[in-house]
């Protein structure tokens, strides 16, 4: 069964989206190293498949220099400014709106798998919504805020699989605290030896973290955080019933649109055909856990053509 894509004709890619009136982080980065992992299943203690629990280090001791609560409040805060000046633009999608509805169906099964990640997932108030952009990207903030933008729906032409692709790797960088560890890391680099004695006494740990990371819309990750988030973005997919290969077919139509011009998602990291194959080299880790999940009870279509301009 699938779900009819049709938009209300005021909500549309098409509507006037300035660049600074919605800023953005890039959405997905390279698979650097991950061909040198082994790409040999990985197993729990009696059988059970661990998944890629053993590629992924401890959370970066720079992430404790900011509590998490304020980067998570932060995050909330710029989130609600965020869909507030889409309402205002027409451009946020209703609620009845049916990709906005298989996104938060996707979202609803990658949930459950984030606690193991981390525990604080359990008690965030996760939110899904999509914005009428032709923007090709996606985000997770801290504490779990999910914005899609309706161009890499459409213009990519995504398949649950590939959604669930996506949407597992923003969820990691929340879950893997990436955008708390940078801001502790400029903070690091910003205070001196004395004041950052000071702020770990928390006496202006607030006001610093909230001025060091002002935007988490548009912070950046690194080449690890990327790397990582691939990772445990394949094993929630693949534990909430999707298949990770989809990250492969994801890649290349990534590819076949940085073609006419690289999109915002390739602007700090080039996907190829080095990233294509680093993905599937990491297939085995996950494919068990795959293989033994419940597949979702229902499937969506991407946006129709006529409206992908065809």
């Amino acid at each position: 069964m699938t779900a009819d894509a049709g938009i209300p004709s005021h909500w549309t890619c098409g509507c006037p989206w300035h660049a600074g009136a919605l800023r953005r982080r890039t959405l997905l980065g390279g698979f650097a190293g991950l061909g040198a992992l082994a790409a040999t299943p990985g197993w729990a203690q009696g059988g059970e498949p661990q998944g890629v629990r053993d590629e992924v280090g401890r959370t970066s001791r720079f992430a404790k220099l900011v509590p998490a609560e304020q980067i998570e409040n932060s995050a909330s805060q710029q989130y609600r400014q965020m869909l507030a000046a889409a309402g205002q633009q027409r451009a946020l999608a209703p609620m009845d709106h049916p990709q906005l509805q298989r996104l938060r169906a996707i979202a609803e099964r990658l949930r459950p798998h984030t606690v193991p990640w981390n525990p604080r997932a359990a008690q965030w108030r996760w939110e899904v919504n999509l914005i009428g952009s032709r923007e090709l990207n996606a985000f997770c903030m801290p504490g779990g805020k999910i914005a899609f933008y309706f161009g890499i729906l459409q213009r990519l032409q995504l398949d649950d699989d590939e959604v669930a692709s996506i949407m597992g790797h923003e969820m990691a960088h929340a879950l893997r605290e990436h955008a708390r560890e940078r801001i502790g890391k400029s903070m690091a680099t910003r205070a001196g030896a004395g004041l950052l004695s000071s702020l770990l006494g928390l006496g202006q740990l607030g006001d610093t973290a909230l001025s060091v990371g002002a935007d988490l819309l548009t912070l950046q990750f690194g080449r690890e955080d990327e790397s990582e988030a691939d990772l445990v973005g394949m094993e929630l997919a693949a534990r909430a019933g999707y298949d990770p290969a989809a990250g492969a077919r994801l890649w290349q139509k990534m590819m076949s649109v940085s073609k006419r011009g690289p999109p915002e998602f390739l602007s700090t990291h080039p996907a190829g055909k080095t990233r294509i194959k680093d993905i599937q080299a990491m297939l085995p880790r996950v494919q068990a856990l795959y293989e033994r999940a419940e597949r979702p009870p229902r499937r969506y279509a991407p946006p129709s053509e006529e409206q992908n301009g065809r």
